[in-house]
């Protein structure tokens, strides 16, 4: 939302620490790489030191020192250090080709850019719990005040004071109606009041959260604010029925918006996805005989039966698809009607451990191959259920929008298994919407890493 400024003790100095730093990991790696392969410096030497140099500076800044802005998400941070050294190996090999140094290697190239990647994601996700840690301790903050006192206003209230790492003090509320006021303590005083306030107090930014209509006190708390020289920000009223994140577009001069941001909407998330799908999904098929095999057998063993159970699921866009699992019951008429409980008494032996461990799940990847699933999405349902909440949760249906995963947001955040009151599926739903419209790469990575996690610890839900 805003970057990193110059409140608390030391604060000014975080930047410039956090930059220091990036020099030196730069550095690090290259004298690594100049050691490794030695011709990565033997051609003037001094000035390809000096490009790579300038070249990260270049791209450092272009990028705006996004790792630093105060609400991002952890897998953001890596993202954009990843961003960052695609924009410096732009810069880096143009710069030196254009010179005339064009005899190092691409092994070189390869080494420096693939230790750039770890050594800088790393000390960039280091540095970002640097940061949360300096604002817990008061170190970094910024002063803000909100004028408006409304529905939107108290949930802005929340956000901002939703994590003290965020280093936002919320100073107080302005408005000419303190009526709405949840908590008086905060409230400081009509808009008129604003400027003596902060001409006495050092307010960092201003959120106006007014009505459209009062179009005369949104322009004078404008007007003190630039005064005061604070950051100003409006934040309109339609936040009220928008509770995600949204895109803005142009028809012409008419601004129009989209209420649901949806990154695999773009079809070059979609193929970066699939591609992830695929190689993935691949190489977890291609060891499977070692898993699969005695599975076979167990489940054999264990009950009279097929050794695969295929059930019909719903999937993108509610189109219908055989969902591949190991069986883990007895052969029984309820199998497509009746979701599986903690004591089921049609689950075998066998498939009790299967899946409390998820192995279960593993032939899924085949569905993954043929294209109707994913690695990572929402869990797909049952054909009964799905006619059956999307009559009892709105937004039931968003979850569709992308194809249904192995694993996703909801499961590793611990709704997954038997949802036994409908909230349980309504939270459910919320974590998948969310997942939607936040998808990454860098975000199904930690989602995969967290899975296996849950599944060696074990999972409460998993029956």
């Amino acid at each position: 939302m805003t970057e990193i400024n110059q409140k608390g003790r030391y604060g000014k100095y975080i930047q410039l620490i956090l930059t220091l730093v990036d020099i030196l990991v730069l550095n690090g790696v290259f004298v690594i790489t100049a050691l490794l392969t030695p011709q990565f410096v033997s051609v003037r030497s001094r000035t390809v030191w000096l490009l790579a140099n300038a070249a990260y500076i270049v791209a450092l800044y272009s990028i705006k020192h996004m790792r630093v802005l105060r609400t991002i998400a952890m897998e953001h941070v890596v993202a954009n250090s990843f961003r960052c050294i695609a924009i410096h190996a732009m810069l880096f090999v143009c710069c030196l080709y254009f010179i005339g140094i064009g005899t190092i290697g691409w092994k070189s190239f390869a080494l420096f850019y693939g230790l750039l990647a770890v050594c800088l994601s790393l000390w960039w996700t280091l540095a970002r719990m640097l940061i949360k840690f300096f604002r817990r301790r008061g170190r970094n903050y910024s002063t803000v005040v909100i004028v408006g006192i409304n529905a939107t206003s108290q949930r802005l209230y929340q956000v901002l004071n939703s994590d003290v790492g965020f280093g936002f003090h919320i100073a107080g509320f302005f408005d000419d109606d303190s009526s709405d006021m949840i908590d008086p303590e905060l409230y400081r005083g009509k808009i008129s009041e604003l400027d003596n306030y902060m001409m006495a107090n050092g307010v960092d930014e201003v959120y106006c959260v007014l009505p459209g209509k009062n179009e005369e006190q949104i322009k004078k708390v404008l007007d003190v604010t630039e005064q005061h020289v604070a950051r100003y920000f409006y934040v309109p009223q339609f936040t009220r029925f928008v509770s995600r994140n949204y895109e803005m577009y142009a028809l012409g001069s008419i601004p129009v918006l989209s209420v649901r941001h949806q990154p695999l909407s773009l079809l070059g998330n979609r193929l970066i996805k699939r591609a992830f799908d695929v190689m993935f999904s691949s190489v977890v098929l291609l060891f499977s005989p070692i898993v699969f095999i005695p599975v076979a057998i167990a489940i054999k063993i264990s009950s009279p039966g097929p050794v695969f159970f295929k059930q019909k699921r719903t999937g993108y866009r509610g189109r219908e698809f055989d969902c591949y699992k190991f069986r883990t019951m007895m052969v029984n008429a309820d199998s497509d009607r009746v979701q599986a409980s903690k004591n089921d008494a049609r689950k075998t032996r066998v498939g009790n451990f299967l899946r409390k461990t998820s192995i279960d799940e593993l032939p899924q990847f085949l569905n993954v191959l043929k294209g109707d699933m994913s690695v990572v999405g929402p869990r797909p349902h049952m054909l009964v259920h799905t006619k059956e909440y999307s009559s009892l949760i709105k937004k039931y249906m968003v979850r569709h929008y992308i194809k249904p995963g192995i694993t996703g947001w909801a499961q590793i955040n611990g709704y997954r298994g038997q949802t036994e009151q409908l909230w349980q599926m309504e939270k459910r739903v919320e974590y998948d919407v969310w997942y939607i419209e936040h998808w990454s790469p860098l975000l199904d990575i930690k989602i995969i890493f967290r899975t296996v996690y849950n599944a060696i610890h074990g999972e409460s839900n998993a029956f």
